[in-house]
């Protein structure tokens, strides 16, 4: 999959003004266009009026727009929206092939739930194609790992979310679709950048989650060198290595311990506390014996506990767990001092879990 070579997503403002000077146009044009794209939603150049039309014309001709098509748009019942869009692969006429799974990743638009005070409208964003992690109750990663996203294929994602129907404006950003974000260290970091920039999309850094499978070194490296404070969710799903290795393919080579120690050095250094995401797959990891081994995991660091009722994936052996045995696993949780909160389960008409909707239309196709 090949990236566009200059794509309006990828520039800052000082990138973007060395390219007009390039061009032999004035630096401060680099502040209009951002406007346009990021204040009014115009990625059309010759929408972009304050500018001259050879500026215009370069812009067209020299910078790649937005470089998606969206091959399905879900609603659910509930407000959720999910996209299923499909890159191109960076040659200007060349359309997208439909029907490529291999350049397909999907982003989704999660309202609060009517009565909900809070007015958030949340992009759930992809950082790669496919995923690399292999978790045997994910349908992301089912084909592996196709390709990592570029830093502007990951804003648009956000853009593309805030130029829906009855979206205004997003105001929660989670790395929670597709791939592992981790493993695409830096474009997620200058993603992040412009995602919380003033002159981006302009999204408060606590308002910004990044989830992890656990990659101890990187956690450590994403403190010392992501100066903005984002949230980071640990997705954890077992409480003990045994469990999480039946599970996490790739958490052979890590333990738990080893991602305790590096959300403690993340904690040190930014001062926030992790979010463990904790997957409920029926009769699996789901016992009350299995709470009081979290809860030992969770005494050891600054953390609150997501329990999430699994999603069922259409050909995978797991099951959503029982309400009885949900409120168990948090009561035994709680009982014991765990901040835990069951998250709501959203979109399930329309295969808004990881890869769902991917999955689904390269199976029925």
């Amino acid at each position: 999959m090949r990236e566009p070579d200059n794509h309006i997503f990828d520039h800052t403002p000082d990138s973007l003004a060395d390219w007009f000077e390039s061009i032999g146009s004035k630096r401060f044009r680099a502040k209009q266009v951002l406007e346009w794209v990021y204040a009014h939603g115009v990625t059309d150049p010759a929408l972009m009026t304050n500018l001259s039309g050879r500026d215009r014309d370069a812009l067209r001709d020299q910078i790649a727009f937005p470089s998606c098509a969206t091959i399905e748009h879900a609603r659910a019942s509930d407000g959720v929206q999910k996209l299923l869009v499909q890159w191109d692969d960076g040659d200007k006429p060349t359309l997208p092939i439909i029907g490529d799974s291999s350049r397909q990743t999907e982003c989704v638009m999660i309202p609060s739930l009517p009565g909900d005070t809070r007015t958030r409208k949340t992009a759930c964003i992809s950082s790669q194609v496919g995923c690399p992690v292999g978790c045997k109750f994910c349908a992301s990663g089912l084909g592996g790992l196709d390709g990592n996203l570029s830093a502007g294929r990951i804003i648009e994602q956000v853009w593309m979310l805030n130029q829906l129907p009855e979206v205004e404006r997003i105001t929660n950003v989670v790395f929670m679709g597709m791939g592992e974000p981790l493993a695409n260290f830096g474009p997620v970091v200058d993603a992040v950048r412009t995602i919380t920039a003033p002159w981006g999309l302009g999204i408060g850094a606590r308002k910004v989650t990044i989830s992890t499978v656990g990659l101890p070194r990187a956690i450590e490296r994403l403190a010392q060198e992501l100066e903005i404070p984002v949230t980071l969710a640990l997705s954890l799903h077992a409480p003990n290595d045994a469990l999480r290795r039946e599970l996490i393919p790739w958490s052979e080579h890590t333990t738990i311990n080893e991602l305790v120690d590096a959300c403690a050095i993340w904690f040190e250094r930014t001062g926030r506390e992790i979010t463990l995401e904790y997957i409920l797959l029926g009769g699996v990891n789901d016992s009350a014996d299995q709470a009081v081994e979290l809860a030992d995991v969770c005494r050891r660091l600054r953390c609150n506990v997501n329990l999430i009722r699994y999603n069922m994936v259409e050909g995978m052996p797991y099951q959503r767990p029982t309400d009885d045995r949900v409120h168990k696993f948090q009561d035994t949780l709680r009982e014991r001092g765990i901040n835990t909160h069951i998250r709501a389960s959203r979109g399930r008409d329309i295969a808004a879990a990881c890869g769902q909707l991917r999955h689904e239309q390269v199976t029925t196709s």
